[in-house]
C-alpha cells in the first residue's frame, strides 16, 4: 500500500530557526507515518514550500497520481490565504485534488489548514481586526473540507482543532515556533492524527 503526504511546506515539514534548533532542520510528518504503519504499507512525502492549492493541481498527476497511491493525504490552502484568496475559491482547487483521487482509484484524506499565531497586536485595532478576519477565513474553509468530507464519506484530519489555543483559537506555542509553521511537536500531531483518524481505518478495513 503506498500513501502519499501531498501539500506545502507543512507537508514538507518546514521548521523555521531556532536557538534549539538553528538550522532549521526539516520535519515531515510522513516520516512518522512510516513508523506508525512499519511494513504495511510505503509513505511517500511531496511537499513544495510556498506553493499555493493553484499549483498544486499542476504537478498533481506527475508527482502523486502516476504513483498509483491508495491515499492521499492533501493539506493545502495555507499559502493561498496568506495571499488572500477566498476560500470557496481555495476549495475549488482542492476538490479537484479530492476528485482525481478518487477518479485514479484512491481515497483522500482531507487535511483542515492550521491556526496563525501573532505574538502581541498591542492593542491596536488595526491588527487586531487583521488577525480576526484571517481567523475567520480559515473558519470558513475548514468548514468546507468539513462538509465535503462528511457529505462523501472520507476520513478526514481536524489539525487546526489539535493545534489551536482552544481561547484565542490562534497557533499553540507548543506547535509552532514562528506562528505559521509547525514545529517538531506539531508535526509529530498531525502523523499522529493522520495515522489515527485515517490511515488505521483503511488498514483496518
Amino acid at each position: 500500500m503506498r500513501i502519499i503526504c501531498f501539500g506545502d511546506s507543512l507537508t514538507a515539514g518546514f521548521q523555521a530557526p531556532t536557538r534549539e534548533n538553528p538550522s532549521g532542520h526539516a520535519t515531515p510528518y510522513g516520516a512518522w507515518v512510516q513508523e506508525f504503519i512499519g511494513s504495511a504499507g510505503e509513505v511517500l512525502t511531496s511537499g513544495v514550500c510556498g506553493e499555493v492549492t493553484g499549483e498544486m493541481l499542476l504537478r498533481f498527476r506527475r508527482d502523486v497520481l502516476v504513483h498509483r497511491p491508495r491515499i492521499v493525504v492533501i493539506l493545502g490552502g495555507t499559502n493561498d490565504l496568506g495571499w488572500n484568496a477566498r476560500p470557496d475559491a481555495i476549495m475549488h482547487n482542492l476538490v479537484k485534488l479530492y476528485e482525481q483521487t478518487l477518479a485514479a482509484g484512491g481515497v483522500p484524506v482531507p487535511v483542515t489548514v492550521p491556526s496563525i499565531r501573532v505574538e502581541d497586536s498591542g492593542g491596536n485595532p488595526d491588527a487586531e481586526a487583521w488577525i480576526a478576519d484571517h481567523l475567520a477565513r480559515r473558519a470558513q474553509l475548514n468548514g468546507l473540507i468539513q462538509e465535503y468530507a462528511l457529505a462523501k464519506s472520507l476520513a478526514w484530519v481536524d489539525l487546526f482543532g489539535a493545534t489551536a489555543d482552544p481561547d484565542s483559537r490562534q497557533l499553540a506555542d507548543r506547535y509552532s515556533n514562528d506562528g505559521l509553521h509547525l514545529s517538531t511537536a506539531g508535526y509529530r500531531v498531525l502523523a499522529e492524527l493522520v495515522y489515527r483518524d485515517a490511515i488505521s481505518h483503511v488498514l483496518a478495513g
